[in-house]
């Protein structure tokens, strides 16, 4: 599969990423499915193996190969048995220190295992200082480093381990011929771990799951067997159903928009959703709903455009096959999750899909529910008012327009690892990045945050820029799909054209990088008056040109 994907991977649109193992342990044979794994999702790996067992070396020599890889991701995979546990968390934060100082990629630290059979036997659990204990103290220190500083992130080896069984995970053989601890069976479930990380990491994550109703939020047909003939509820079989709605509740808690998208009578369906007494959902958890008897890849396209989101940005989760394939057929773009027949095991697949993975939670995505009950009131209004002018009057808009605190640098990256559609430039920068160039002399990192009459949107837009020799270049700006055409976007590029002219800069530069998901920013630049200079260059004389802060948006420091 790897090989194939080599053969046309130019001519395909994979984003790329540099991973680099630094490990204890034998790593090659897990490289070949990672980035097959990989490529199914859109990503082209490079990956850069370390020597074997010279991790701590590699670490702390700054001209190492590793350093000289530059990977945007590293994993630190180190066993149990290969350290002295009573140093082990002293030379392991030396080392994650160090990487830090010389790198400023993302590093995925495995926590270190359980023995399954401590070499003291019963003793070791009596024992406070023994080696179960001394194990269980390192992980609790790995969180505290992984607090400590930014883009370091636990994979909790020890409980993978545990989840497919500490006697069947290792191979005696391969660790003794071949130094490989795992067996066979279990290299794709490390794999797949990993990959849970590359999600989220390189922004391939869904940000709305849209469900079916009949036979995958409840069990039954609702048209058939009525409110009361439905399978829903706290004993087999309606609990699995239970189960479902309350793993999709903690999804929605991560920020994921839920959805209808349900080929039903849309009374009956609304029916049961408000009324039955087995629903953990409730209607207002739904941030859209499609009940209707269209195909469900229309209903998957009118649900993105209503929440302007990508279609490549919604899940689709539905217990039908041929619903499913129907989708992947005439809309490819969505991502389609499959369940397996047993509706018992539908939870299981929902907690452990990739594409609903978060490694930290904003305010924003917290309340990211609560956004989209705004819009719809907005939408109401836009609908009441005369004109554009008068809707955005109404709006009684207010900005912020800081530089990246450390309190937003979190929000920053994210926003720039997830953006797509209001993208001008789709460069992604991690937190480590965000913070460097923010203290880089010329550089300035630009947040937005937008309060209006029916909600604070919080942090929604991001631009990056850098004043050298008279120029003032924007080397990223973006936007939040949920301010988009509200005229915010003006207001910030009036904000940097200012301050840049303030600066000392003569003109104002930008590119336009296009791609598949940024056509709704392709006229902006030419929108605000720049003039094009060559291909996707766009230029702007700051001292014969302004940009006007529009009359209807109220600018606080």
């Amino acid at each position: 599969m790897v090989s194939s994907y080599e053969r046309i991977r130019e001519k395909l649109a994979l984003r790329p990423c540099r991973w680099a193992f630094v490990r204890s342990f034998t790593v090659e044979p897990l490289v070949p499915i990672l980035k097959a794994g990989a490529y199914t999702v859109g990503v082209a790996l490079d990956v850069h193996v370390g020597e074997f067992n010279a991790w701590a070396q590699e670490m702390l020599d700054p001209g190492s190969a590793l350093y000289r890889f530059q990977p945007d991701i590293a994993v630190l995979a180190v066993q149990t048995r290969d350290l002295p546990l009573d140093s082990a968390l002293d030379r392991l934060a030396g080392c994650i220190a160090a990487f830090r100082r010389h790198s400023h990629a993302a590093l995925i630290v495995h926590t270190l295992e359980q023995p399954a059979v401590p070499a003291a036997g019963l003793l070791d659990a009596q024992d406070p200082e023994g080696e179960a204990e001394a194990v269980r103290r390192i992980n609790r220190g790995f969180g505290e480093l992984a607090r400590q500083y930014r883009g370091v992130y636990l994979l909790d080896y020890d409980a993978l381990v545990a989840r497919h069984g500490r006697n069947h995970w290792s191979d005696e053989r391969k660790w003794l011929t071949a130094r490989l601890p795992i067996a066979s069976a279990n290299l794709p479930h490390m794999s797949a771990e990993w990959l849970r990380f590359l999600h989220p990491l390189t922004g391939k994550v869904a940000k709305c799951v849209a469900v079916d109703l009949d036979n995958t939020l409840w069990g039954g047909v609702i048209g058939e067997d009525g409110m009361n003939g439905i399978r829903l509820g706290p004993e087999y079989p309606g609990a699995a159903f239970q189960q479902v709605q309350r793993a999709l509740l903690d999804i929605k808690k991560r920020g994921i928009l839920l959805a209808v998208c349900s080929k039903n009578n849309p009374a009956d369906a609304m029916e049961a959703l408000s009324g039955h007494a087995g629903m953990v959902l409730q209607p207002r958890d739904f941030a859209a709903t499609r009940i209707n008897w269209n195909p469900k890849a229309q209903g998957l396209r009118e649900i993105a455009e209503e929440l302007n989101i990508g279609l490549d940005s919604v899940a689709f989760l539905d217990d039908n096959p041929v619903e499913q394939q129907h989708v992947r057929e005439l809309a490819p773009e969505a991502i389609v999750i499959d369940l397996p027949q047993d509706p018992m095991s539908f939870a299981r697949v929902i907690r452990e899909c990739p594409w609903f993975e978060r490694l930290a939670l904003s305010q924003e995505d917290r309340q990211r529910g609560e956004y989209y009950a705004a819009q719809r009131e907005r939408a109401e209004l836009e609908r009441t008012v005369s004109s554009k002018e008068d809707f955005y009057r109404s709006l009684e808009q207010v900005c912020e327009i800081a530089g990246v605190t450390p309190a937003t640098l979190s929000r920053v990256a994210q926003l720039t690892q997830k953006t797509n559609q209001f993208n001008l430039t789709t460069r992604r920068y991690t937190e480590q990045q965000i913070a460097a160039m923010s203290d880089c002399p010329g550089w300035r990192v630009w947040s937005l945050n937008v309060k209006d009459r029916y909600a604070d949107n919080g942090l929604v837009g991001v631009a990056i820029t850098r004043l050298e020799d008279g120029v003032c270049e924007i080397d990223t700006f973006l936007m939040s799909c949920r301010v988009i055409g509200r005229t915010v976007e003006t207001a910030l590029l009036a904000k940097i054209a200012a301050s840049a002219k303030e600066s000392g800069a003569r003109q104002l530069q930008g590119r336009f990088l296009a791609t598949k998901k940024n056509a709704p920013a392709a006229d902006f630049y030419k929108d605000h008056g720049f003039a094009e200079r060559a291909e996707g260059l766009w230029t702007l004389d700051l001292r014969e040109q302004k940009i006007d802060m529009p009359e209807w948006v109220r600018i606080v420091p």
